[in-house]
């Protein structure tokens, strides 16, 4: 969550300069050295921490730059409040800052922003942000769920609901159902259904887009997290789990092995090491074990081969694409 500071605090404005004129030529020297990095008009940063951001905090600073710089108070809403939220979403984060107006205030979308009026009727739940305000994160969910497809609003249900986060989920499942349900006007449906079928336990979005995948090809539905104990007495818990047909599924993301985070002081080659063994302790326990990664989501019909090729039932052809 970004909410409370931006996840790079030291930047140059050139406007903030403490009254001192600009040295363009040592600027231009620091950026084409790679030393600073430009990310909005007259504000820059250092670029190797730029470069070592997850592109959710970079929007978050983006976000963070925006409200300083604006002279009147918004509402900062949408994918904008999500990244505040740390609440992740598929595919790329917009360039543009969303805000909330009212229903009667003048102003169109351009520039920096990128404005949503809400109707007379509607009641925007916010609260406090510095001198602005920010869409609550239950109000975030319900705006961006309503506005795209159904694998993208999942992700971002899940996002919301998701139990494993530090500090707990941001709300809870039977707030996100009623408030999806209670939405009227364009777009109240999506947010139904991805609020009916979103799940607390998804740890990432690409297992919130495996798990559509899997519904829409007509495959089971999997358990999720399942808790499988290691001869060690550890406890492992399975991305998927069909336990009907003892199969257990996982995507198989490369942050694992590339994020200092997750790394937790380990080379990438340890951290390797380390899931081949707990893929093998695993294996022993269950009949079937797949694995995907990326591309399989983004080309159903490798995800569909790789489980109907394990022997996972399904009622559906497999997909053209």
């Amino acid at each position: 969550m970004w909410k409370l500071e931006a996840p790079l605090s030291t930047v140059f404005r050139r406007r903030e300069n403490d009254g001192e004129p600009v040295n363009d030529r040592r600027l231009r020297a620091a950026i084409a050295g790679g030393r600073i990095t430009r990310i909005t008009r007259g504000v820059y940063v250092d670029a190797p921490g730029w470069r070592r951001l997850k592109p959710q905090a970079r929007h978050a600073q983006l976000v963070w730059e925006a409200a300083a710089r604006t002279g009147s108070s918004l509402t900062f809403s949408h994918w904008a409040a999500a990244a505040l939220h740390g609440i992740d979403i598929l595919g790329p984060w917009p360039s543009d800052i969303d805000v909330t107006i009212g229903a009667t205030t003048g102003g169109r979308s351009g520039g920096t922003f990128r404005r949503h009026a809400c109707r007379h009727e509607e009641e925007v739940e916010t609260e406090p942000w510095g001198r602005h305000r920010i869409t609550t994160a239950l109000q975030t969910a319900v705006d961006l769920t309503a506005s795209m497809r159904f694998v993208e609003a999942v992700a971002v249900a899940d996002q919301a609901l998701w139990q494993r986060r530090e500090g707990g989920a941001l709300v809870s499942t039977k707030a996100l159902v009623d408030a999806a349900h209670s939405r009227t006007g364009r777009g109240s449906a999506r947010a139904a259904r991805a609020a009916d079928f979103a799940e607390p336990l998804s740890d990432s979005v690409r297992e919130s887009h495996s798990r559509v995948l899997i519904h829409v090809m007509g495959f089971p539905p999997p358990e999720l997290q399942a808790r499988f104990t290691l001869s060690n007495g550890r406890s492992a818990f399975t991305d998927f789990f069909w336990r009907e047909h003892r199969h257990i599924g996982e995507f198989d993301g490369v942050g694992k092995y590339r994020d200092p985070e997750l790394l937790r002081g380990r080379t990438a080659e340890e951290v390797l090491l380390a899931e081949k063994d707990r893929e093998d302790e695993l294996r022993r326990q269950v009949s079937r074990f797949s694995r995907w990664r990326v591309p399989a989501l983004d080309q159903p019909r490798l995800l569909f081969d790789i489980l109907n090729a394990a022997g996972l039932p399904t009622t559906r052809p497999r997909p053209g694409r």
